[in-house]
């Protein structure tokens, strides 16, 4: 099981947030049950540059050997000190069904067993390290998958998620079901331009794309309203 933990600080408590970032990196590692742990900056993907970035919006993912374990995260003393610090937030719980690549040289997910019988809304997280002689071709080809992610039909909610300012850099998104994410990843042209040049020219150090089945969306605004 995979967890994603979004929280909103005022802008003054971000101070805050950067020395929690620090202390809580090995404190997730120790939590019972955690198999992968990511303290994440995230930004608003309007079109996947530095400028995006949301400084009063942080986020935790975690991978879980147990799904009791990832249920009693909210009493942890980690999760309360989040908490203490946001006015709100949200959370998702998922299931891997699949996952290429690789994150922090490991497999964070696993290797999910590919589930072709799922209907339901599904996630995406994209992740890469950038080779820094590569870099400034990667974020000129970015506004025009932005663009076209944005547009995407399906896509109920998107943001950028990373681990520093600059060359750790990804994507977070829900769809309302898998043929509306595969629509976007193998039939926009931006976007198979981009998966074809990372390919021929090594933009990426390592990489992952990983899908997931949605069990749960907790406090997103809207996110219950119209969901298939």
């Amino acid at each position: 099981m995979v967890t994603l933990h979004v929280w909103q600080l005022p802008l003054p408590r971000v101070p805050r947030a950067l020395v929690r970032v620090t202390r809580d990196r090995a404190a997730l590692r120790r939590l019972p049950g955690v198999q992968f742990a990511k303290v994440l900056g995230t930004g608003d993907g309007a079109t996947m540059r530095l400028r995006d970035a949301t400084p009063d919006r942080w986020a935790l993912l975690l991978s879980w050997e147990r799904a009791s374990d990832a249920a009693a995260f909210d009493g942890t003393t980690v999760a309360r000190r989040w908490a203490s610090l946001a006015t709100g937030g949200w959370s998702a719980t998922l299931k891997p069904l699949s996952s290429k690549g690789m994150w922090s040289r490991g497999l964070p997910f696993g290797r999910p067993v590919a589930d072709s019988v799922h209907t339901g809304p599904v996630a995406s997280i994209t992740r890469a390290r950038l080779r820094p002689r590569t870099a400034p071709r990667f974020w000129r080809s970015l506004p025009a998958v932005a663009g076209e992610l944005r547009a995407a039909p399906g896509l109920r909610y998107a943001m950028g998620i990373g681990e520093a300012p600059v060359g750790l850099q990804g994507t977070f998104s829900l769809w309302e079901e898998v043929g509306a994410l595969q629509d976007f990843a193998y039939r926009r042209d931006a976007h198979r331009d981009v998966v074809a040049r990372t390919r021929a020219e090594g933009w990426y150090a390592e990489e992952l794309f990983a899908r997931f089945a949605v069990l749960d969306v907790a406090g997103l605004p809207g996110w219950g309203e119209t969901r298939a």
